[in-house]
C-alpha cells in the first residue's frame, strides 16, 4: 500500500480501484501501523469506497485492526449524495468510550488505601467475558426503560446523581430511539450484561494526572497535577454487538437491490434514507445506544465506584464535564 508523508503527522492514502476519496492518517512515524501486522491502513482504503463519502476516509492517531471501520476511523456520508449508514461504522461495540472521575486526594494520599481500594473495587464491579449484572433486570419491558431513558434512568434508579447529566453529551438522553427495531437475542444479551464492565481492552484503573500541558483545559476539567482519578472504559456488550449483527445481515441482503458494492461484508450499507437505514438508526444508531444503555453502564460503573468511596472514604469522587459532543452537527 503506498502512504505518503504530506507532514510529519498527515499521511496520505492515494485513490486506486474503487476509493472515492483519498485515506488520510493523522499519526506520527512511529505510531502509523505495520502495513504487514496490521490491516487497519487496508481498512480505511476500503471505508473510502462507501458510497457518498466526502472528503476522506480518516484515521485518528490510535488507530488499529477492527470490524469492517478500523478502530480510530472516521468517516462522513452525504445524504443528498446517496450517503449511506453502516452498522459496522457504528460499531459492533456501540459507544465503547470512556468516563472519568476525579478525586479530592492526591498521590501521595492514595498509597495507604490503593490496596484495600483496589479490593473492594475487585468485589463491587463485575467484569469479565461472561461474568453476569449487578443490575437485576425482569425482562425486555425493564431494558427498554434503559434504553430509551438512557442515563436520566440510571441517575433516577440511584445509580449517579443529578450532575452527571448535566456533564454527559446530549443530558445523557437522545430523541429517535425505537427498541421495537432490536431483536429478542439483543435483549436476551443485554438483560444479564447490563452494569458489567466486559472484557477485552475495558478497564477500570484508578489513575493519576502525570502533567498538565494545557492550563486552561486542565481547569475546565477540574484536573491537577498528581490528582487521583478513576478512568472508565466499556461499551453496550452483547446488546450492542448483535444489534450490530443483525443490521450488518439485513444490509448485507439489501445491497444488491441498491446496486451497492463493498469490498468487505463488515461494511455492508444502505442509503441513509432507506428502509433498511431508518430502522438500523432507530436501533442502534450512534445516537440511540451510544448515549443510552452504554451510559447507563458508564453511570452506574460510576455509582459502584462511589460504593467502594463510601467503605474506603475519603475519595471525594465526582465526574469532569464533557466536551459539546457535536456528532449530529
Amino acid at each position: 500500500m503506498e502512504l505518503i508523508a504530506e507532514t510529519p503527522y498527515r499521511f496520505r492514502i492515494p485513490r486506486p480501484g474503487r476509493m472515492r476519496v483519498p485515506g488520510i492518517v493523522y499519526a506520527s512515524s512511529a505510531l502509523l501501523p505495520d502495513v504487514h501486522a496490521d490491516k487497519s491502513l487496508e481498512q480505511v482504503a476500503n471505508v473510502a469506497t462507501l458510497p457518498g463519502i466526502v472528503l476522506a476516509s480518516y484515521a485518528m492517531p490510535d488507530v488499529h485492526w477492527g470490524y469492517g471501520f478500523p478502530i480510530g476511523g472516521v468517516a462522513a456520508t452525504d445524504v443528498t449524495d446517496g450517503g449511506v449508514v453502516s452498522p459496522g461504522g457504528v460499531g459492533f461495540d456501540i459507544s465503547c468510550g470512556v468516563r472519568l472521575l476525579v478525586a479530592r486526594l492526591d498521590r501521595d494520599e492514595l498509597a495507604t488505601r490503593l490496596a484495600p481500594l483496589m479490593d473492594t473495587l475487585s468485589h463491587t464491579v463485575p467484569r469479565g467475558l461472561h461474568r453476569g449484572s449487578p443490575s437485576k433486570l425482569s425482562g425486555r419491558a425493564q431494558l427498554e426503560k434503559v434504553l430509551l431513558g438512557g442515563a436520566r434512568h440510571a441517575v433516577e434508579s440511584g445509580n449517579g446523581v443529578g450532575r452527571d447529566l448535566q456533564r454527559c453529551e446530549d443530558g445523557g438522553e437522545v430523541d429517535g430511539a425505537d427498541p421495537g427495531q432490536i431483536s429478542f437475542r439483543a435483549f436476551e444479551r443485554g438483560l444479564g450484561q447490563l452494569g458489567s464492565l466486559g472484557s477485552g481492552n475495558h478497564f477500570l484503573e484508578i489513575q493519576t494526572v502525570d502533567g498538565v500541558y494545557d492550563d486552561t483545559a486542565a481547569t475546565t476539567f477540574g484536573l491537577r497535577r498528581h490528582q487521583v482519578c478513576v478512568m472508565v472504559h466499556c461499551g453496550s456488550r452483547g446488546l450492542g454487538h448483535q444489534v450490530c449483527i443483525d443490521h450488518v445481515r439485513t444490509m448485507e441482503e439489501a445491497m444488491a437491490r441498491y446496486g451497492t458494492w463493498v469490498p468487505d461484508r463488515q461494511l455492508a450499507c444502505s442509503p441513509v434514507e432507506s428502509r433498511e437505514g431508518r430502522l438500523s438508526r432507530g436501533a442502534g444508531r450512534g445516537d440511540e445506544l451510544r448515549s443510552r444503555q452504554p451510559a447507563t453502564v458508564h453511570r452506574d460503573h460510576a455509582a459502584r465506584v462511589r460504593s467502594a468511596r463510601e467503605r474506603r472514604p475519603g475519595l471525594g469522587l465526582r465526574r469532569v464535564p464533557q466536551p459539546r459532543d457535536d456528532r449530529n452537527a
